[in-house]
């Protein structure tokens, strides 16, 4: 399984690359709106500077979501999006626009994330429409008490079915039990948020046990 860090933090995006097991990086709108010091200022060639900035610290897919709502605005800003960095990924709405975009983009050689996908027939028109990535928001279907993992495990079965390239990407993770059974069920990737990816690697029987190795060591110095 691919691990994606989902955020627009440079110095979270820094640290997880620094752990060797990042593969990739994942940012949405409300990710940018949270690193931005200076709203009133914040233009899209800021956004799309921070694209790049993000690029030179990841070698490896980077999304990028399109802020407009139709096919021919989506395609216009996901071309921009595309030139940053041959890494980078455009995000999409699975929309009926956002599907028209996905098709075009991608028809073009432009590598697609399908995103905010809450249903396994979404998820099958990201695949026909040559999407490279869909993201399943989990996170949001555990929120209105449906099992998000449910539909994980459908995309999953549905493009093994057809033999779909599209890489099925778990999105809107919330803990590390998310993680584990995306990998369990055989998902190609998870977009993991920073607290979670330090939370992987946390357990008291490795902590418990550290202390116990360092105070037996301890005491083999002294004596």
């Amino acid at each position: 399984m691919k691990f994606f860090i989902d955020t627009a933090d440079l110095d979270e995006i820094r640290a997880a690359n620094d752990l060797g097991v990042l593969d990739g990086v994942t940012t949405n709108p409300s990710l940018v709106a949270k690193i931005v010091k200076d709203p009133d200022n914040f233009t899209y060639r800021d956004f799309k500077e921070h694209i790049a900035k993000i690029c030179e610290i990841v070698d490896g897919p980077v999304s990028a979501e399109v802020t407009t709502l139709t096919a021919e605005e989506m395609v216009a800003q996901g071309e921009e999006l595309a030139e940053i960095d041959e890494n980078v990924v455009v995000k999409c709405p699975l929309t009926l626009e956002g599907l028209k975009a996905m098709r075009h983009l991608s028809g073009n050689g432009i590598r697609i994330n399908a995103t905010l996908v809450f249903s396994p027939t979404q998820a099958l028109l990201a695949a026909k429409a040559g999407a490279s990535f869909v993201s399943p928001f989990v996170g949001r279907l555990d929120d209105i008490s449906t099992e998000g993992m449910a539909l994980v495990e459908q995309i999953v079965g549905i493009y093994e079915n057809y033999r779909f390239s599209t890489e099925v990407l778990v999105a809107s993770i919330r803990h590390p039990q998310h993680v584990v059974e995306a990998a369990m069920i055989g998902a190609d990737v998870a977009t993991i948020p920073f607290k979670v990816i330090g939370q992987l690697l946390k357990h008291p029987l490795t902590d418990s046990g550290l202390r116990r190795f360092m105070d037996d060591a301890a005491v083999m110095k002294e004596s």
